[in-house]
């Protein structure tokens, strides 16, 4: 995990052209997201193939990637972070647990910025796998540049789940993805580019990467 220091960011929803700060205090953050490997080791009986391990994991709901935080928290001996209601329906976060989580919007944003100012932290076909170079396919982890703080794949290669619901009055439940994936235009792949969708939904670019409180 990364330590990811306290700052602030200016979330935007260019939607209805608004922006507002939001107060980022330090935690941390994987340098990947989950990986199959990592997936089905704490989610034995998850479908799908099992090959190509060390890519993202995806197909994975919200709610799954809900479930394998506290699944993973359990596992590494820390106390979940996510109280679910019998129906599945409800998710409350306990921020003062130390296991593992979903980042917020903000947390992701603030991270993959990492103290840049631009749309994207790099020259895209070096630090991303987007359309324009990922031949069609999810990639392994890890395998182009950084950001400034450690943390690679956070443009491209698969969206990536967080907390946030995006707009409950006009939206619902429907909950906030970021950073673009290999299926994605240019365009798409950017710190501030918003997508969401049902937490029940999921699609062979959508993974998710873990926090956890400090």
């Amino acid at each position: 995990m990364v330590e990811i220091p306290a700052g602030e960011i200016t979330l935007r929803d260019d939607r209805i052209k608004t922006s507002w700060a939001v107060e980022v205090k330090s935690f941390w953050l994987a340098p990947v997201p989950v990986t199959k490997e990592l997936y089905v080791s704490i989610l034995p009986g998850a479908s799908g193939p099992i090959d190509d391990l060390q890519t993202p994991v995806v197909n994975v709901s919200w709610h799954d990637a809900i479930l394998f935080c506290n699944l993973l928290s359990q596992h590494a001996g820390l106390k979940e972070c996510y109280s679910v209601s019998n129906d599945g329906e409800s998710v409350v976060c306990n921020w003062g647990a130390n296991g593992y989580r979903l980042p917020t919007e903000a947390e992701w944003q603030y991270a993959c910025k990492a103290g840049t100012s631009g749309y994207q932290y790099g020259e895209l076909d070096e630090v991303a796998w987007y359309e324009g170079n990922s031949e069609g396919r999810v990639r392994e982890v890890g395998g182009k540049k950084p950001n400034a703080w450690g943390l690679h794949d956070m443009l491209g290669n698969v969206w990536e789940w967080c907390w946030d619901q995006y707009d409950a009055k006009i939206y619902g439940s429907y909950r906030v993805f970021r950073g673009g994936s290999w299926a994605e235009e240019a365009r798409g792949c950017g710190a501030t580019c918003r997508r969401r969708s049902h937490p029940t939904f999921s699609i062979d670019d959508l993974g998710f990467r873990v926090a956890r409180s400090q």
